[in-house]
């Protein structure tokens, strides 16, 4: 090869491996480039991960400075409870205690963190820290174990050898931890004990309290007893109207002091607590009529007119306290009367069912056209010892507690009580109650002859009311007020004619004459007050007394036979055997004043209840010669009260013997073996309980019939009546003694084969004729 080629070659790989080493450097100082820089980021990194170390380093040690102070303050709370803490790990050592919890030890060395449960139980009955109260050591140590090794265990107070009580309460944690506190309950303890103590005084003093209220009712009622039932029979004797004037006030004083006895001793009985209900069918509507009844002398004497609005879809059989149902309506209506000087009292009841149960939310209503109350009065007027006049110029006597009581009776049977007024107008007193309904009978429906019915009554809303019940019965109703006015139009097509006894314009004879001269044949109700009209005049067909019975109504009607029709013409068939007009097939008698309750009685439902001037068994041959006279003895420790007994009874056919204590009235049952036994309860030595029960004993003894005991007692207060009767007492009654119900017992009692101890014919007030 030529040397130009040779060169040219060289030169050539000269070339190609200079570029080469160009690229190479080239890469090489790249790659130098890159290398400073990942360099550079890896110091820059490297400061940075330095930097976060120091920050880490000194967030952990800030960290367990933190610890440290909330170690510290922990354990520094948990020095500075008072009561003990501990904390036990799962196999039951101690982790944790405070000083609380290790003090009763007194610095036992084996009482430390590390400590057993266990250990801790032992070397508290080694070393006398508590006190076993009577147990045995063994015993108490277990109970211990087995209450810690419960799952859930029960809180236990202990008491330490100084006094001290401890309530332990352990408490399992999530991760098998124990937390233990010992409370220090002593002076809980020490408050509780000082409780009792004073409950224990506090029921001392109300014991006491009872028994002075129970004290100062018997010795109360007692001599009370010689004064009013002096009174009773001084006004059967011979009086003019003055002394006649003097006794009727010696009545009445007498028993509005009674009345205020009663309110102050069941006001302290409410206001401590002792008052219990006594629930037991009942009927409602009777209860009412017992109330109206028995406010009937103050309504006569005031002139006032009471009325009674039972709705006619209502029932009347309940299961209530009829005794304090009776007590409610006695105050409200008592005060109706009382602050009413002319007009009206209007008793109102209503009821709606409850829902699905078997009861009935009842409202009764009491409204009078009294003094009413003023309006900055209504909101006192249900409190203690509050009336409606200044007690600087007061017309009306009282306690004031009337109104207190019926408020907190209601509201014991779960009702409530209420009052609207307008001052010179009137005031409607209410009380709701919910009473479970009880099943009653059927009101009597009236025949089908009778469809229309002319009430004849002045009064508008006595008329209003019983329009509203005819209409319910499904009669067609027409009202007049006067007489004129029912026989200024026909009357063709009424069938009864229902009218007051005295109506302003006639007498119901000469109303009676002017109907049947005028061909009007309808039979004649008459519609009278108490005390007036109790015997129907010659043509009439019945009469119903104010406030009028639903059940009384219906019974009239169903009653009421239908009039012949005119001479000459024939009757309808079914009115072929009717008599003539004026007849009735069963004519109620009129609610009897025998009916009111007597003041203090507590007849229980079975109780004989014989119709005054009869016997219960009256025998064919009473009046015979071998009848004798009804034995009855009467245990009673106090003179008058004997002398007062004897003059109630001075009419009746009886041999009457006393006893003066409970062992003469035993000795007497065995010789005289009496029909009736009227028994005292307070008496010197043996009193009446024990003497009840000693004859009781006697004839459970000798197999013979139990003789009725009814007691005569001064013990009036809620409860009495129960516990007397449980010594086995049939009859309950208070003193001051009623003549009506002493008389009523002793007719109920008078056996076969003696004479009828009653005379023939007494008064429905149970006054015998002098």
């Amino acid at each position: 090869m030529k040397a130009e080629n040779l060169f040219t070659e060289e030169r050539r790989a000269r070339l190609a491996a200079e570029r080469l080493l160009a690229q190479k450097e080239a890469e090489l100082h790249q790659a130098n480039r890159m290398l400073s820089r990942h360099a550079i980021s890896l110091t820059e990194n490297l400061v940075e991960t330095r930097e976060e170390v120091e920050v880490v380093r000194g967030d952990l040690a800030r960290a367990h400075t933190e610890v440290d102070i909330a170690k510290r303050r922990l354990w520094n709370s948990i020095q500075s409870i008072e009561d003990g803490f501990a904390v036990f790990d799962a196999d039951n050592r101690m982790i944790v205690a405070n000083s609380a919890y290790l003090q009763p030890f007194d610095g036992l060395e084996c009482i430390r963190p590390g400590a057993h449960y266990q250990e801790v139980i032992e070397a508290a009955l080694a070393e006398g820290v508590v006190d076993t109260e009577g147990k045995h050591p063994g015993q108490w140590r277990e109970e211990m174990l087995a209450r810690w090794f419960s799952p859930a265990p029960e809180p236990r107070v202990i008491r330490l050898w100084d006094g001290t009580w401890i309530r332990l309460v352990d408490q399992r944690a999530p991760g098998g931890d124990t937390v233990c506190l010992g409370l220090n309950i002593t002076e809980a303890m020490q408050r509780e004990a000082a409780l009792e103590v004073a409950r224990n005084h506090a029921e001392a003093a109300n014991r006491a309290k009872s028994a002075f209220l129970a004290n100062m009712s018997h010795e109360i009622r007692t001599p009370m007893n010689g004064v009013v039932g002096m009174a009773d029979l001084l006004a059967e004797s011979g009086l003019d109207d003055d002394q006649r004037i003097y006794v009727e006030t010696i009545r009445s004083s007498g028993t509005a002091l009674l009345s205020i006895i009663n309110d102050v001793l069941d006001y302290s009985k409410i206001e401590a607590e002792k008052l219990t209900l006594r629930p037991e069918p009942f009927d409602l509507e009777r209860t009412v009529l017992d109330v109206i009844q028995l406010m009937d002398p103050s309504i006569r004497e005031k002139g006032l007119k009471i009325m009674l609005d039972y709705d006619m879809f209502l029932p009347t059989r309940f299961e209530g306290d009829p005794v304090r149902i009776r007590q409610v309506l006695t105050n409200l209506v008592g005060n109706a009367v009382k602050f009413t000087k002319a007009g009206h009292v209007l008793v109102r009841v209503i009821g709606v069912p409850e829902g699905a149960r078997r009861a009935s939310r009842i409202h009764i209503v009491v409204e009078d056209t009294g003094i009413g109350i003023p309006a900055n009065m209504l909101d006192h007027v249900f409190g203690e010892f509050n009336q409606v006049e200044d007690e600087r110029n007061r017309a009306f006597e009282g306690t004031g507690l009337g109104l207190a009581i019926t408020r907190q009776l209601v509201g014991l049977m779960g009702g409530k009580v209420w009052v609207e007024s307008e001052e010179g107008v009137g005031s409607a007193f209410g009380v709701q109650l919910s009473l479970p309904v009880l099943d009653s009978a059927d009101l009597p429906k009236p025949p089908g002859w009778i469809s229309g019915v002319l009430l004849v009554m002045q009064d508008d809303l006595h008329r209003a009311i019983l329009e509203k019940r005819l209409a319910a019965l499904g009669l067609s109703v027409r009202c007049t007020a006067t007489a004129a006015g029912a026989t200024s139009e026909s009357l063709a097509d009424i069938d009864v004619i229902i009218a007051d006894h005295r109506l302003p314009d006639m007498g119901a004879a000469a109303f009676l004459a002017v109907l049947r001269a005028e061909g009007v044949r309808a039979p004649l109700v008459l519609a009278a007050s108490p005390g007036e009209g109790r015997t129907p005049e010659s043509g009439v067909a019945a009469v119903l007394t104010k406030p009028i019975a639903r059940t009384e109504l219906t019974t009239v009607l169903a009653a009421l036979e239908a009039p012949l029709p005119p001479p000459g013409i024939d009757p309808e068939p079914d009115a072929g055997a009717a008599p003539m007009f004026g007849t009735c097939r069963a004519v109620p008698p009129a609610r009897a004043e025998a009916q009111t309750p007597v003041f203090g009685s507590s007849r229980p439902a079975h109780a004989p209840t014989p119709a005054t001037g009869t016997t219960n068994h009256p025998p064919a041959d009473a009046n015979g010669p071998e009848a004798r006279a009804m034995r009855v003895l009467a245990a009673e420790d106090n003179k008058t009260n004997q002398l007062v007994f004897s003059k109630l009874v001075k009419a009746c056919d009886i041999e009457l013997t006393f006893a003066n204590d409970g062992a003469e009235a035993v000795a007497a049952f065995e010789t005289v073996r009496p029909d009736l036994i009227f028994m005292d309860i307070s008496m010197p030595g043996m009193d009446g309980k024990q003497a009840t029960r000693r004859i009781r004993a006697i004839e459970a003894e000798r197999g013979l019939d139990p003789v009725r005991i009814v007691a005569l007692t001064a013990h009036a207060m809620a409860g009495d009546a129960e516990e007397i009767l449980a010594h086995g007492l049939d009859e309950h009654l208070t003193k001051p003694l009623r003549k009506p119900a002493i008389l009523a017992e002793i007719a109920a009692a008078c056996p076969d084969g003696a004479r009828p101890p009653l005379p023939e014919a007494i008064p429905e007030n149970g006054v015998s004729p002098r």
